[in-house]
């Protein structure tokens, strides 16, 4: 029998943490929610640890953990509506003016963007971290929640993770045949809903456009600012449903509800397999405040698409593990 020591976080057994980070991406996969993704992996440790007499070294333990992991998922999955992002909801784009901000959802109601160092795996086979991080992109993981949950485990299980069809039969308490056909079922939903992810690595000329983004944005040169956007680019700000198309429209929601962003800095990083931007505002009284993180889709050497996560209650950034006040 394996043996496997569960207790306080500083006193897991090192063969458990090593599985952490990626059961964490996993569950993020599944909920589209980094919050609801740690309270599942914490969940799916004291569920291993209180059926460890039951386990006997009968499977790999991480299969196991696996295992755990998933039906922590579908229990939280049970009843729930699906998470969103604001333009899979709206229509028609908003126009760049205060009375936009009249609709906002609980952040429940939303997808949540996630860390790459969260749940990426540190090191390993290139072509596997490109998927990896494909798979956690933004519209990847809104598109998955269109998927029913247990063929949301198939897809990600054998697409993602590349396990075989026995390995999740297994897993699920299934038939090979039942877990083609659930995949079969998810690849059709996924293609209609945004597609399979396909990797895009990003160049020279993109981090010479990030540093231009970010130099722009600090001096808060709108006119600069918007030249690095597509004609046609977007912008959603959750947890309001609002979001903006155009790049005109954009610079005008900066110089106009957005001003106040003026005199902000931000903190580069990577998010969600992407490029991104944690930003601090000023404040009352000295120093910046957590304020949004903005997650960016670069396409043809333009920013194409903004996702700006707006951290209204003082709880985003505790939750990706970032700083809560910058001087």
């Amino acid at each position: 029998m394996t043996s496997v020591a569960i207790g306080p976080a500083d006193q897991l057994d090192p063969r458990l943490l090593e599985h952490r980070r990626e059961l964490t991406g996993y569950c993020y996969r599944m909920l589209g929610s980094s919050f609801d993704a740690e309270d599942a992996v914490q969940e799916t440790m004291v569920r291993a640890w209180r059926g460890l007499a039951d386990f006997e070294g009968r499977s790999a333990l991480r299969s196991w953990l696996y295992r755990i992991a998933t039906n922590v998922c579908l229990d939280q999955l049970s009843g729930r509506q699906r998470r969103a992002l604001p333009m899979d909801l709206a229509g028609s784009p908003f126009p760049p003016v205060q009375a936009s901000l009249a609709g906002r959802r609980p952040a429940t109601a939303w997808i949540e963007p996630v860390l790459d160092r969260q749940v990426l795996p540190e090191d390993g086979d290139p072509a596997e971290q490109a998927v990896a991080r494909e798979s956690i992109r933004l519209a990847f993981v809104a598109a998955l929640q269109h998927l029913p949950p247990r063929q949301r485990a198939v897809l990600i299980l054998r697409e993602v993770l590349r396990w075989k069809a026995d390995e999740v039969a297994e897993l699920l308490d299934t038939t090979v045949a039942s877990v083609n056909s659930a995949l079969q079922r998810a690849r059709a939903t996924l293609s209609a809903a945004g597609g399979a992810p396909a990797p895009r690595p990003l160049d020279a000329d993109d981090r010479e456009l990030l540093a231009r983004y970010v130099d722009a944005f600090e001096r808060y040169d709108i006119d600069a600012f918007v030249k690095l956007l597509h004609e046609d680019a977007t912008q959603h700000m959750p947890p309001f449903e609002m979001w903006l198309k155009g790049r005109d429209d954009i610079g005008a929601w900066m110089l106009g509800p957005g001003a106040a962003c003026r005199g902000s800095v931000v903190v580069p990083m990577s998010a969600n397999g992407t490029p991104a931007f944690a930003q601090y505002k000023p404040r009352e009284g000295g120093g910046r405040a957590p304020w949004a993180l903005h997650v960016l889709e670069v396409d043809g050497g333009r920013i194409a698409h903004i996702s700006s996560f707006l951290d209204l209650d003082n709880d985003l950034f505790q939750t990706l593990g970032l700083p809560t006040l910058v001087d």
